[in-house]
């Protein structure tokens, strides 16, 4: 009897296994034949170099590497040249794996921006773990335009009305940026994972371009509030709950994502202020074709609200300050901001060639954020907008060259170049 068990149990295994890879293998010949309808940037190469080349059969393995200049524009950093490179694939046989995407990249600006990072986002086989961190080395020049939410009538102090700049008028902050943040998710349940990490942000050699008067709002808000003016650390713990269905990080055509998690500044790990804020980041993404699954509306609302302590000014919340510093198209980044901040988009999909390779995008923003002279969150609101076009790069991980031209209001204006879609 023990035997004929043990020989179940074995057969049963098996069986699983057969038919995992069975579903695998099907699942793979699908999107094959789904990519062998597209054209990307590869195929454009391969068309001009290699003309009386025969197309690859659609079973064989596509690149997962995406290597380009990193050449870019937008009202905060001006004009970018560098390099830059994408990765993506699934890790494992299993087809429920979600796929894993790295980057890296190194870029000089017109503005004097010198800029290194890599990060990654990896699923292990069966979702099991999530890992999902950055390193980022940089020499930035960041227009400040003030604390709050650009509400009109500020009355107060000289410094009150500086602080909260109703006027929208540009300071400069120079400074050497360095950042380390790791993440590691446990799945609990199918999709759900409950993961903790750290974060080390640290700002040097600050230098703001003062006033006559040596009125900035970055010198205002740190008297205020007992930091130094010249560097600061902002050191912490961070601990975090995740939901996600997407079928693809890099461009999902369905699915949703949700994160929510604390992040607690400790004095004790190098932070010069102590402080504890709490995330939200919501997306949502619904096709609206089944035959064309590339026509998309995509909602996103992104969260951070501080509950206790004190964040150095540059590490407050506000406009382009998500994790993939891409939200608030139409401003540069940090335009508006405050302790308290809310940002809410919504973006409609589609594609203009039938290959795929050419898309394009319309979309619609609105930001909110208090003061420290009584405005409160979401009681002002400021909207962004625009629309764009998309090239496909690799069509194997989905991984689009955006080209975006946004508008907000305060006559802020620009054209936004990237790599993978906003959210």
């Amino acid at each position: 009897m023990p035997d004929r068990a043990h020989s179940q149990t074995v057969n049963t295994d098996s069986l699983k296994k057969d038919s995992l890879r069975k579903s695998a293998v099907l699942i793979k010949r699908k999107e094959a034949a789904a990519l062998s309808k597209q054209y990307d940037i590869g195929d454009l190469a391969n068309a001009i170099l290699h003309p009386h080349k025969k197309p690859d059969s659609v079973l064989k393995k596509s690149s997962g590497i995406t290597v380009i200049p990193n050449v870019a524009a937008n009202p905060t950093i001006g004009s970018q040249i560098g390099i830059k490179a994408v990765a993506g694939r699934k890790l494992g046989n299993d087809p429920n794996t979600l796929l894993s995407v790295a980057a890296t990249s190194a870029s000089i600006t017109t503005k004097g921006i010198i800029y290194f990072y890599v990060n990654h986002n990896i699923y292990t086989p069966g979702n099991k773990w999530n890992f999902q961190g950055s390193l980022v080395a940089a020499k930035t020049v960041t227009p400040d335009f003030g604390l709050g939410i650009g509400r009109q009538n500020v009355e107060g102090t000289e410094a009150d009305k500086i602080l909260a700049d109703p006027q929208r008028k540009v300071y400069t902050l120079k400074s050497l940026y360095f950042n380390f943040r790791e993440k590691a998710y446990k799945e609990v349940a199918k999709n759900l994972f409950v993961g903790a990490g750290v974060s080390f942000d640290i700002r040097r050699n600050i230098e703001a371009k003062d006033t006559t008067n040596k009125l900035t709002p970055s010198r205002i808000y740190n008297e205020q509030h007992g930091l130094p003016q010249d560097h600061y650390s902002a050191d912490g713990l961070l601990f975090n709950v995740q939901y996600t269905t997407r079928d693809n990080q890099n461009r999902a055509y369905k699915g949703i994502y949700v994160d929510a998690g604390f992040r607690v500044n400790q004095t004790w790990m190098g932070s010069t202020k102590s402080a504890v804020q709490f995330t939200t980041d919501f997306r949502k993404y619904f096709s609206l074709s089944e035959s064309h699954p590339e026509h998309v509306i995509a909602f996103w609302n992104w969260g951070s609200y501080l509950l206790g302590g004190t964040l150095p000014y540059l590490e407050l919340p506000g406009t382009a300050r998500d994790g993939s510093f891409r939200s608030g198209r139409g401003y540069t980044s940090t335009y508006f901001k405050g302790t308290q901040y809310n940002y809410s988009e919504v973006e409609y999909r589609f594609p203009i060639l039938r290959n795929g390779f050419i898309s394009g995008v319309t979309f619609f923003n609105l930001q909110t954020a208090n003061d420290e002279l009584g405005t409160k969150l979401f009681q002002v609101w400021q909207p962004g907008g625009g629309g764009g076009l998309r090239v496909l790069f690799n069509k194997a991980t989905r991984t689009n060259l955006c080209l975006d031209y946004a508008y907000g209001k305060y006559g802020s204006k620009g054209f936004f170049l990237g790599l993978n879609e906003a959210f």
